[in-house]
């Protein structure tokens, strides 16, 4: 008995024949068959054929020893042309086998007068039986060949199916060659070597002041209007394509056109990958690596806009610069740092000045728990980030070329046209340095979320004594429906959150009509920002966010904003005194990425 394909025969003479056809037809081509007597077996108790569920005939050929078809060999006008494989060959000299020697196992039935009983069952995945059972007077030796005949017609169906079958895959075959070739002149890469993968993100947003003191009046509109105006349009509009060039290398260009006539580009980069030491490596416009919010997607922030202290300390995020990126074996730590331009030229497209205003920044990230029985719905981060930057605290003001870039902004952590927040830029200023901490748990549809970052800059002698800016927040976010905000371990970042059940609406017509409810987030943020110290007057913010996120699926999403807050002691440029006042806004996006 061979791997459980064997004869089993206690009826000698006739078995014995089958026996050696079949090795004579396999000679070469397949492991011996054994031909043994069971013990206390009746004589002609049965035979079995067994076969595996690839094969018909249970006997499978050795690809090396089928032999192929000649080159010169026409194709047959009524059967389309095929390129045979070993495969082919072996399901075909195996229907053979079985073919014929069920004609030698028919002849030794009429000899012996045993007709066969159960038909071969060709139904893949299940083994096949042929049995026959006790002598039958010698009348009914005709039965067996009779039924003989039945089989090998039944195989001259399985061939003819197969080569069907084979006719399809060939047609197949060739419509997939012709999509190829039309997809070629659409759209693909330069040459044969480069992948190409295109994306890109719509955020259509709708903002409403529905109440504002005379001080944030005063702020907003610089002394120039009535107060904040509502505000309906594009945040962000994005296109851009990515990819591998050859094998270590990559690239990614993604441009922005949300402002209309005005095209900008947020990441624009080459790199290497799978470099000793240094991991990846790019080169180009990308993000300064301090502040998770800043360096989550905007497609998968858990509110509409980054809190105050994060966009003030990294406005826009992204700078020139080159950076390396790593992580360790077992995805719990990874790291990133670099040498920025801390000019923002994604407007530009270069920086212009003798005083190249560099600085060193990078963040060190640990994932210290992560539950990987449940694929992640439980995890705990922490980080620590930090930058050491030399501005030109003697340039000219923004945003003329060379500006003194030592300047702290930002807007109300909503769309508005000035920035509610803001020092200005700072003369005199020789340095400074940041230093960030943040931190993450994440307990199934639960998440707590929390940075605070500090920034101290030093000042030329004369110009002032030395500054100190803080700020920072804390959000708690609640799927209602049993979702969980994934984590991607090698970056430290949040992933993309998957409804357990996309939003549909249809109507069935005979059924009616069938809905899906989609994912439902809650959560809530508290955020501060301390940008007054000295003679620096950009003020002091707090607000107070409650969201709602409703994910169609997931690369669509409806999010739903309400924020109060407050600011104190911004020096107003037209009465160049300090003003304060309290806001209510209301924020709606619909947005799309692919």
């Amino acid at each position: 008995m061979v791997s459980g394909k064997f004869i089993q025969s206690s009826y000698f003479p006739w078995t014995f024949i089958a026996d050696l056809y079949l090795q004579g037809a396999l000679a070469g081509t397949a492991p011996p068959i054994g031909i043994r007597r069971p013990e206390q077996t009746p004589p002609c108790s049965g035979i079995w054929i067994m076969r595996s569920a690839k094969t018909y005939s249970g006997l499978p050929l050795r690809p090396d020893k089928v032999p192929t078809q000649p080159e010169s060999h026409a194709p047959s006008p009524t059967r389309p042309m095929m390129h045979l494989t070993t495969t082919d060959l072996s399901i075909r000299a195996g229907l053979k086998i079985v073919r014929l020697s069920l004609i030698g196992i028919g002849i030794c039935c009429s000899i012996a007068g045993c007709p066969l009983r159960a038909p071969l069952q060709a139904s893949e995945g299940e083994a096949s039986v042929v049995r026959i059972p006790q002598p039958l007077p010698p009348t009914a030796s005709s039965r067996g060949l009779d039924e003989t005949s039945q089989l090998v017609q039944r195989m001259d169906v399985l061939e003819q199916n197969y080569d069907r079958l084979a006719g399809d895959y060939q047609s197949l075959q060739s419509d997939y060659d012709d999509l190829k070739s039309s997809l070629k002149r659409l759209v693909h890469p330069g040459h044969g070597e480069v992948t190409m993968k295109i994306g890109g993100r719509i955020h259509a947003d709708y903002w409403a002041f529905p109440a504002s003191s005379p001080g944030i009046d005063e702020i907003a509109t610089a002394g120039l209007g009535d107060g904040p105006q509502d505000r309906l349009g594009f945040r962000r509009a994005r296109f851009g394509v990515q990819g591998d060039l050859w094998k270590t290398m990559q690239y990614k260009i993604e441009m922005e056109f949300a402002a209309g006539v005005k095209t900008e580009f947020r990441d624009l980069f080459i790199g290497m990958k799978d470099l000793p030491i240094l991991r990846t490596v790019l080169v180009g416009n990308q993000k300064r690596p301090y502040g998770l919010d800043h360096l989550n997607s905007s497609r998968f922030n858990v509110f509409m806009e980054r809190p105050f202290i994060i966009e003030a300390f990294n406005q826009d995020s992204r700078r020139l610069g080159i950076a390396s990126y790593g992580f360790s074996a077992d995805e719990a730590w990874n790291w990133r740092y670099g040498v920025y331009n801390m000019r923002l030229v994604q407007d530009e497209g270069n920086y212009t000045g003798d005083h190249y205003q560099l600085e060193f920044a990078g963040r060190l990230a640990n994932t210290l728990w992560y539950d990987r029985a449940s694929n992640g719905r439980g995890y705990a981060h922490w980080a620590l980030s930090g930058t050491f930057a030399r501005p030109d605290g003697n340039g000219p003001p923004l945003p003329l070329p060379g500006g003194n870039e030592a300047e702290f902004r930002t807007r109300p952590e909503a769309r508005t046209r000035l920035r509610w927040l803001n020092t200005g830029p700072i003369a005199g200023a020789d340095n400074y340095g940041l230093l960030g901490a943040e931190s993450v748990l994440n307990l199934g549809p639960l998440q707590l979320v929390g940075e605070y970052q500090n920034v101290w800059l030093g000042r030329d002698p004369g110009s002032g004594r030395d500054l100190h800016f803080h700020g920072g927040y804390f959000y708690l976010s609640y799927f209602l429906t049993g979702e969980h905000m994934p984590w991607k371990r090698q970056q430290g970042v949040l992933g993309r959150p998957e409804p357990l059940e996309n939003f549909f609406l249809v109507d069935t017509a005979r059924d009616g009509v069938h809905a899906g409810w989609g994912a439902w987030q809650i959560a809530a943020r508290w955020s501060y920002a301390d940008l007054s110290d000295d003679d620096i007057d950009g003020g002091i913010g707090q607000s107070g966010t409650l969201g709602l996120n409703w994910y169609w699926n997931a690369y669509t999403r409806v999010q739903l904003n309400y924020l109060y807050g407050d600011i104190r002691g911004r020096r107003s440029p037209p009465t160049d005194g300090q003003t304060s006042g309290i806001y209510q806004i209301v924020g709606l996006r619909f947005m799309v990425d692919f």
